[in-house]
């Protein structure tokens, strides 16, 4: 079993012993019942052989030590039954145990890694793009009780396409949120993936996409779609749209301008006062405010601050349900300024505008914040690719005085891959161990 890429360091049947597995109970009811049976088998038949079997094992005691031949037996009959116990359930489990032989896991293996992931922390991931389904593929390392709450702004590629032609949400960032969550080396996973590069009126489509599209026509709504399409990849949690009204973006500007849709807001290239959305009372999706209000971490970010963090909580309920949370609650900050977006912003100007956005007026709290921390990466590239500089792309700048006057703690790591290129992609195993070590230190505050 691998944790962050650590294995558990014991022997491999050693792991049996390992308290919880909910295995040894019913190795004892299983032989328990074994013995029964027999022993009604011969109650029913009157079977004499069992009374020369009785007879031999008498005078064997004679000849040899009852002791060893005893232990022996106990021996060879728990390694047996073990065996056969493990191929069947092996046989059973189908597809998860063909993955364990895969990456060579034993059973035992298997179904520790199991019971440390279903009692992880319930964690609710609130975001989109690509800075979601990078976080969630960290986060699945750490617990299954996962809701990725995922924005419905995009109008832009693919998902723009089916959700004009077609009239659903757009399935993007819910695809890879689901394909995240799933086994990456499935070749499920890789087929849900795939996008088309030729076809007429297919070229640019994702078959996640597609499908997605084609489960919503079949099971009538967008969620029962996204539990379907993720039961055929056996995710490690859930997700859900953050609304499943036609959630449409506008941004008011600096100068007074309006302009409409999400994937024209960053080409503007003007500084965003206030996202709003059409229409501006978005109902909540089922199951979202009961998985924040019974959630252990709320994560937001990273991700595009406006576009994909902020158009979350333009769904007022989910706005109203973070503030009432008991979960600590984190903000993962970019790494990097975008373009459009967030130009010259620094980490206060990203939590200065999250915290604009979220006011409500029946929350008057003084004393408390939306969120309790904010992650932010400290370390970059010493060859930083120059790509970012000609796109005007800079490192966010963490200004630690203007932070603490917010009354956020702020959590410094190295967050991003390892690459000679200078590009900047965020690790997720190092965002979700931030993160996670992070939760379990101010757990023990308490």
């Amino acid at each position: 079993m691998k944790i962050f890429d650590k294995k558990v360091k014991m022997p491999k049947d050693a792991i049996w012993l390992v308290p919880g597995l909910r295995v040894k109970r019913w190795f004892a009811l299983s032989i328990m019942g074994s013995v029964l049976a027999v022993l009604g088998v011969t109650f029913i038949f009157k079977l004499e052989p069992l009374e020369y079997i009785v007879k031999f094992a008498k005078e064997l005691v004679h000849i040899v030590p009852p002791e060893p031949v005893g232990a022996v037996c106990i021996l060879l009959g728990a390694v047996a039954f073990v065996q056969a116990w493990k191929k069947t359930n092996f046989s059973m489990m189908g597809a998860n145990s063909e993955n364990a032989q895969r990456v060579k896991q034993s059973m035992g293996e298997v179904l520790y890694r199991k019971m440390k992931l279903d009692h992880g922390p319930k964690i609710v991931a609130i975001g989109g793009g690509t800075g979601l389904s990078m976080l969630l593929r960290g986060i699945k390392k750490i617990t299954t009780n996962i809701t990725a709450v995922v924005t419905v702004g995009d109008d832009g590629g693919s998902s723009g396409r089916l959700r004009e032609q077609m009239g659903v949400l757009p399935p993007g960032d819910i695809r890879n949120c689901i394909a995240a969550l799933a086994d990456d080396d499935d070749i499920v996973t890789k087929l849900f993936q795939y996008r088309f590069k030729t076809g007429e009126g297919l070229e640019g489509h994702s078959f996640g996409n597609l499908f997605i599209t084609a489960m919503t026509a079949i099971c009538g709504n967008m969620v029962k779609a996204i539990q379907e399409s993720s039961k055929v990849l056996l995710i490690r949690g859930r997700v859900l749209p953050a609304t499943c009204d036609d959630m449409k973006l506008y941004a008011k500007m600096e100068d007074d301008s309006i302009v409409r849709g999400e994937s024209n807001i960053p080409e503007a290239h003007k500084k965003i006062m206030q996202l709003c959305s059409e229409p501006a009372d978005c109902k909540v999706t089922p199951d979202v405010v009961e998985a924040i209000m019974n959630a252990d971490l709320i994560i937001m970010g990273p991700g595009s601050l406006y576009t994909s963090i902020i158009s979350n909580f333009l769904v007022k309920d989910i706005t109203r349900a973070v503030w009432k949370a008991k979960a600590k609650k984190i903000y993962v900050c970019n790494a990097m300024t975008q373009v459009g977006e967030t130009d010259n912003y620094s980490v206060s100007d990203h939590v200065k505008t999250i915290f604009d956005h979220v006011r409500l007026d029946e929350i008057d709290d003084s004393n408390k914040n939306f969120f309790d921390a904010v992650l932010v990466n400290n370390s970059f590239p010493s060859n930083l690719a120059e790509k970012y500089e000609q796109a005007g792309s800079l490192p966010v700048d963490i200004d630690i005085t203007e932070l603490r006057k917010l009354g956020v703690e702020v959590v410094e790591r190295g967050l991003l891959e390892d690459n000679k290129e200078g590009y900047v992609r965020h690790n997720c195993d190092k965002v979700a161990k931030a993160i996670y070590y992070w939760y379990k230190r101010v757990s023990k505050q308490k």
